[in-house]
């Protein structure tokens, strides 16, 4: 995408858009006196607002996903990047974003909090991916395609040649939310930043690093989308102490990837024992952390695991997900609570 491209596609107040400087916008580096940003002096340090661009969390990051630190933004979790690029990209109350179903909720939550329109496109019965039918959908007024690869709550990777097919023929940007790519065999489309500058790549510190709690997403794209998402973010819009505890977690890959085997065991594991019980219709295939299963009645095997005091998702009422439950893979404790309890559900 070059710039002038980039530049067609943004709503024009979002181009001509003069950003806010903070104090630590204008200056960042080492001072002994620091009396520009109206703080308390005392209470070091978290008395001290954040560094704004998250310098340090990036280069770290940037190490990890072999990308150089303008492809990177962080944020308050991946869904202040799906507000921000509906934000960037859609005229209110006149553009629309495109994106399939079932998938993840918040893609039409943020449409229509910022007043654009969502047109959700059906997986195929099997949760395929129809690059036909999602261009179809496409009209004058389509400004982003979001995709989730692994999806949620289908579990599984969307055809990647599909993907590319997306890529190459909407001319305009796609995010593709990978949430949950640790979890699968396929590499991340992170690769695919050069070759399709329209392409934005969404994942999270919430899953196979286990900091749901911190609130950290990153987006990967082009520098001047990133530069663009920068410009419209709050001025700190992740903590010091997201910061500091991200750097921390990643800096412990190993045992992240040690966690990791753990998890894709039980998973294993789950699949299997679930298809033993006479009242599974279907263990759907998951490259995620997570194994959707279709059951003779969703609202009582729900119910039930709720007596005893497990807790799974109840994904009936959700598109082609008719009687299915979500089930998270836990700890072999944890799971071995849920198999039990399953097993002293009457068919």
């Amino acid at each position: 995408m070059t710039t002038n491209y980039l530049n067609d596609w943004l709503r024009p107040n979002i181009r001509s858009l003069k950003p806010y400087s903070s104090a630590r916008d204008e200056f960042h580096g080492e001072a002994s006196v620091f009396l520009d940003a109206n703080e308390n002096p005392y209470n070091e340090p978290y008395n001290r607002y954040p560094d704004p661009m998250q310098r340090e969390l990036k280069q770290q990051i940037s190490y990890l996903k072999d990308l150089a630190p303008e492809y990177i933004f962080t944020g308050n979790g991946s869904d202040e990047a799906i507000d921000l690029v509906i934000r960037a990209f859609c005229e209110p109350a006149t553009d629309n974003i495109v994106t399939i179903t079932p998938s993840y909720g918040m893609y039409e939550v943020a449409a229509h909090i910022n007043r654009v329109d969502c047109i959700k496109v059906p997986l195929t019965n099997d949760f395929k991916l129809d690059a036909g039918a999602v261009l179809d959908a496409v009209d004058n007024h389509t400004k982003v395609i979001y995709l989730c690869s692994p999806n949620n709550p289908t579990g599984n990777l969307l055809n990647r040649d599909e993907i590319y097919r997306i890529l190459k023929y909407f001319k305009g940007p796609v995010v593709i939310d990978e949430a949950y790519i640790d979890f699968a065999s396929s590499p991340s489309f992170t690769r695919g930043l050069v070759s399709f500058p329209n392409l934005i790549v969404l994942q999270t510190l919430s899953k196979a690093w286990g900091a749901a709690g911190i609130r950290l997403g990153m987006a990967f794209a082009s520098p001047g989308i990133i530069a663009v998402l920068n410009k419209i973010k709050y001025p700190y819009n992740v903590s010091r102490l997201t910061q500091e505890y991200a750097l921390e977690v990643l800096r412990q890959e190993e045992r992240m990837k040690e966690q990791l085997i753990g998890i894709l065991h039980e998973r294993t594991r789950l699949e299997t024992a679930l298809q033993q019980l006479p009242f599974v219709r279907k263990v759907y295939p998951s490259d995620a952390n997570f194994i959707l299963v279709r059951v003779n009645d969703a609202n009582a095997t729900y119910n039930f695991l709720v007596e005893k005091k497990v807790i799974v998702r109840n994904r009936h009422t959700v598109a082609l997900c008719e009687d299915c439950i979500r089930i998270t893979v836990g700890t072999p404790e944890e799971n071995r609570q849920l198999l039990k309890a399953l097993n002293e559900m009457k068919p």
